[in-house]
Parts: C-alpha cells; structure tokens; sequence
C-alpha cells in the first residue's frame, strides 16, 4: 500500500499543493514551522478522519479561506482508491472514495492505513493511561469494524448511565440494570480485543526491541484490566457492575470498565513510565510503533504508509539506523530540518522535497 500523489487546496498554509510521492522513502525537509507537518497531517487525516493534532477540523483550513480540500490516490494489492475530503468553516467535511461518498466514518479505515510516529507519542508511554487506551482504540477500529461499533455503543451507553447516577433517583436505579448488561455486552468485546492486542505486540515486539538494543533488553506488555481476564469477561464485568453500584451512584460515575483501563510496559521487569531513562522511553514507543507496522501486515497483507514527524533527530544514531534500515518495503514520508545521515538510505526510486513557507519542490539529486 502507498499513496501515489497528494493535493492540498487551503489545508493549513498551503494554497494549493500537488506532490507526486515515491513508493519508497519521501523526505520533505526544511526548518520549523514551514508546513512539513502539516503533509502528514493531511495524509493521517485521509485515513481516520481524525488530526492528530487538534480536535477541531476548522483549524485545518487557511485562514484567508472558508474551506481546504485534500486528495490523496491510494495504490494498493487490490483496488485502487481515491479519497477526496472538504472540510468545511462551519465543521462539517464530506468525504468521498472513488466519487462516491461515505456516510460512516469507519468506511474510510478500509481504504488507508498509516503508522505515524512522532514527538507526541511518547505521550503513550509516559503520561496518563487516557494515551495508551486511545492508542489501542485507533489502532483496533482501523483493523476490526466490529471494535468500531462496539466501541461507539459502549461510550454512547457509558454516558447515558453516569448521566443517570448524577440524577441519583431512586425510581431511575432499576433502569440501570438495563445499561449494565449493555456495558457487558459491548465492554466485554473491547476488553477481549485490546488484550489480544496487547499479547500480539508482546509476541512481535519482544524481538524488535531486542533488535533495536543488541539483546540487552526484553521488553513486555501486559493489559491492565478492572475484570477479570480468566473467567467470563462479559459476566464478570457485569456481577462487578451491580456490586459497585452503590459507590457508583456515590460517586456519580461508573467505576470499571474498558474506559478504566490501561497497559504496562516493562524493560528488564522494571515499569518504564515511572523508572525508565529517556532513552528507554524512546525505544519503547519506537518498539510499539514498528509492533503495529507487523500487525498491519499480517492482518492485511501489506504494510501500512508509515509516516514519521520529525522523530530522527530525537533518537541516537543506532536507533536512527534501525529505523532506516527496517523501511525498505514500506512507503516512508520523513519530515527532518536537514538531510544529515539519512540520504544514505534514499535509494535512486526515492525521493526528496524542499519546504519552505508553504511551497514545496522536489529536490533533484545528481549522484
């Protein structure tokens, strides 16, 4: 899977944009703050139509605009595929695949996949567990449209119970019942995927990391659940619903489940969150990364477009070379302030583009 060419119109500070991209490695460089991010962020939005930079779509337009458009052509095993996305003032965006629009944006996961790597993520591994589980949450709802719809119907019935704790009225407490077995249903299912998530990348990235530190280190995963794991999840789930209830109508709030949830990751069996170097960290989340690349691809059959902002600089030189040498069959797009080491690793079918103020240009090289 790649993307063959991109076009930008007043996404961001980018008028107009039309950018032919190699199948192999992309590197866009320039100094901060002169649009690098901003490709991948059009790129990562065609794929989840979400940012991963601001929960408002209407930031994404210029602002001498009332909209931006992006389109960007997939190639991939099977079909070709064509996204179009208006995103509009008021925040509403429309979406298009092949001309033909999308109603559910679930529909859109199925058409591109992405792994992007950047500074933020070590977010996942060190701040809260709200980071770990919406990674968890993207990275399942792009491979399992069922975890999608589980997913949507679990928060949607979540709400509706704690809003009716907040009313904490007595003649509301049997209709609670009806919301536990439906937390459950849906919970039970989120529960069971996240878990078979987390062994997958234990599985995969135990060797990777073992790579990228010359066997010096073992790295482990492990899902940290409000229910039990060994018996029957959904009626576990459920019996600690109605035991909790009374300190839930206490508190206002519901007290388990899959938004209570979170994973450890330990290097040498010591909690890398709370102990870990820097560097350890960094490895860490380049380990979960490259886990999700595997996962992808065996799953799918293809590798996903991975796309890394500005990451290199902040790694040392032998986790620089493990990550450019692990991208020889996969459609990278590299951000960096400068070329340094990496056109070492730019075969001739790569490509490199100039950015600046909004104007990007490919860059020939002469070899």
């Amino acid at each position: 899977m790649y993307v063959k060419y991109l076009q930008l119109i007043n996404f961001r500070n980018y008028k107009e944009l039309f950018i032919e991209l190699s199948k192999n490695v992309n590197v866009f460089i320039g100094d901060n703050a002169q649009g690098k991010t901003n490709i991948l962020e059009s790129i990562y939005y065609s794929s989840i139509g979400r940012s991963h930079r601001t929960n408002k779509d209407k930031e994404m337009i210029n602002w001498n605009a009332q909209n931006a458009y992006i389109q960007l052509y997939v190639a991939n095993q099977r079909l070709d595929k064509k996204i179009e996305i208006k995103i509009f003032k008021e925040g509403k965006k429309g979406i298009n695949v092949n001309t033909i629009k999308i109603n559910k944006i679930n529909d859109l996961f199925k058409i591109l996949n992405v792994v992007m790597f950047s500074p933020e993520d070590l977010k996942v591994v060190k701040e809260s567990p709200s980071y770990r589980r919406k990674f968890l949450d993207i990275e399942l709802c792009k491979l399992n449209e069922k975890y999608y719809y589980n997913l949507v119907q679990y928060n949607k019935v979540l709400n509706e119970r704690n809003a009716l704790l907040k009313k904490n009225d007595e003649n509301n407490k049997n209709i609670i019942d009806v919301y536990d077995k439906q937390l459950s249903k849906y919970g039970s299912y989120l529960i069971k995927s996240r878990e078979n998530y987390v062994n997958e990348m234990n599985f995969i990235g135990n060797n990777i990391h073992r790579d990228i530190t010359s066997a010096k280190e073992n790295i482990k995963f492990e899902y940290i659940s409000t229910i039990s794991l060994k018996g029957n999840i959904e009626n576990d789930f459920y019996n600690g619903l109605v035991k909790n209830r009374k300190n839930d109508f206490e508190k206002k709030i519901t007290s388990i489940g899959p938004h209570r949830e979170d994973f450890s990751i330990k290097i040498n069996d010591i909690d890398v969150r709370s102990f870990g170097s820097q560097g350890q960290q960094r490895t860490s989340i380049l380990t979960i990364k490259f886990s999700s690349l595997q996962i992808i691809k065996n799953l799918t059959g293809e590798y996903p477009v991975l796309l890394l902002d500005d990451v290199l600089s902040e790694l040392d030189s032998k986790r620089q070379k493990y990550i450019l040498k692990s991208i020889k069959d996969i459609q990278t797009i590299i951000t960096c302030t400068g070329l340094e080491h990496i056109e070492n690793y730019i075969d001739d079918n790569g490509k490199i583009f100039k950015v600046a103020n909004g104007n990007c240009i490919e860059y020939k090289r002469y070899k």
